[in-house]
């Protein structure tokens, strides 16, 4: 059984469908990445998986449990983590206290992601406002680490980094791969993303067209559905 299972997800913005039928699995330890030119759907189904959108048809299972419909706070205790779109820090908290906010379980602690990300342990006293947006991002991840999830998903991972801050983030993305963590990106950068991802799945107008190992997506594929 999957970790996450999306089968035929349909979702709306009031009156206005959103989502067609998407289909999407994530394995225990496999990273996935959603994939999709803008306003094709991919940050609605990740507000479905949690509960921020309402889905009017379909199911999501996460770990042997449908969750659709569920309150976002329910879902998110069930062992997702998020990292949203425009990081989303509390500005006026620190570093620590912002992580320090987080904290469930006992895996992920304060120590381990400072050494996940050095710049943070650098930081811990300086309030979230203060730090540039990479260091935002690394805080964002680090944040939802510190829920101990079960899946870490992220909503545009490196969107407008500079290049040796998205290097950073793709350098621990594989860590946290090698460790085991279950993982659900979005993210536009194909050249990064695609050597980290174990499968891709691609939306087109709310509907799931591709679902298959990185290799399998062609340049012809990458040109159709991806291409600006």
């Amino acid at each position: 059984m999957s970790l996450l299972s999306l089968k035929g997800v349909e979702s709306f913005y009031g009156a206005s469908q959103a989502l067609f039928g998407v289909d999407l699995s994530v394995e225990d330890g496999e990273v996935v990445a959603l994939m999709g030119r803008n306003g094709m759907g991919k940050t609605t189904t990740i507000s479905s998986i949690l509960g921020m959108v309402k889905p009017r048809g379909g199911s999501i299972n996460f770990a042997g449990k449908e969750i659709a419909g569920q309150q976002p706070h329910r879902i998110a205790q069930q062992g997702l983590g998020l990292v949203p779109e425009g990081r989303r820090c509390f500005p006026n908290l620190t570093v620590e206290e912002n992580l320090l906010v987080a904290a469930r379980g006992s895996d992920w602690t304060l120590a381990r992601v400072t050494e996940l990300f050095p710049r943070l342990g650098e930081r811990l006293g300086q309030y979230a406002n203060t730090l540039s947006g990479g260091e935002q991002q690394m805080l964002a991840i680090g944040r939802a680490l510190m829920t101990n999830p079960r899946l870490l998903i992220l909503d545009e991972a490196t969107e407008g980094l500079a290049p040796v801050i998205r290097h950073d983030i793709w350098a621990a993305l594989r860590k946290l791969k090698a460790a085991g963590q279950s993982i659900l990106v979005v993210d536009k950068t194909l050249s990064e993303l695609l050597p980290v991802a174990d499968r891709c799945f691609v939306l087109e107008k709310g509907v799931t067209v591709f679902d298959g190992k990185p290799e399998a997506l062609t340049p012809e594929l990458q040109d159709r559905y991806l291409g600006v």
